[in-house]
């Protein structure tokens, strides 16, 4: 197999952080640019036709896209240790813990930053500064929440760390290097101290 990633992108970490935690190897990798449009050159649009990061191409040439989808399909093919969930509730409650990361703290993070930030013009063109920063106060709203929750649970979906860790350390990682986003700095201690937690796995050094 062969996963199409691209440096410093959060949503091809999540996928290398889920592979670290799982000891996955034998996976080759290779490197989209995207400040140079690799993702939109005809060889790779034969494989992602809609240009995104990661891209998972299976020995049978058929080609997973969309994180969520490859992690799930990772999980089938290495069930240990277990980051999805056990049985039909666990799965359930750490989906919707990962659904919450994902659409409610990582995307408004991940348009501020592509909206606001000179370096992301490549990519978001053209942008909105004024739209960029009121997501930026909704995704600084969600992180407060996140902290009201690790007040009372030591992990993102409850007592254990799961998929749902790891999407919000690479959302936070990805606020923190380009919008200099962190945690203590706006009172949120716990979900600093979770992030500080997460940081010291090995997983979290893989990208």
């Amino acid at each position: 197999m062969k996963l199409f990633t691209a440096h410093r992108a959060p949503n091809p970490r999540r996928v290398l952080m889920f592979m670290a935690e799982k000891g996955i190897g034998g996976i080759t990798l290779e490197n989209v640019d995207l400040n140079q449009s690799q993702h939109k050159s005809p060889d790779f649009l034969a494989k992602s036709p809609l240009a995104k990061v990661p891209a998972l191409e299976l020995d049978d040439g058929r080609v997973l896209t969309e994180t969520r989808a490859i992690c799930t399909y990772l999980e089938g093919l290495y069930p240990e240790p277990n980051l999805m969930g056990v049985d039909a509730t666990e799965r359930a409650f750490i989906e919707m813990a990962d659904r919450r990361v994902e659409w409610y703290l990582m995307v408004p993070l991940a348009m501020a930053i592509r909206h606001t930030h000179p370096g992301l013009a490549v990519l978001e063109n053209p942008q909105f500064p004024d739209f960029g920063r009121s997501q930026g106060e909704k995704g600084l709203e969600v992180a407060r929440w996140f902290d009201q929750c690790l007040q009372t649970q030591p992990w993102i979906a409850g007592e254990r760390f799961t998929i749902a860790d790891i999407t919000a350390f690479c959302a936070l990682e990805f606020a923190r290097g380009l919008m200099k986003l962190v945690p203590r700095e706006h009172g949120l201690l716990a979900l600093q101290g979770w992030r500080d937690r997460v940081a010291e796995r090995p997983s979290a050094k893989v990208a």
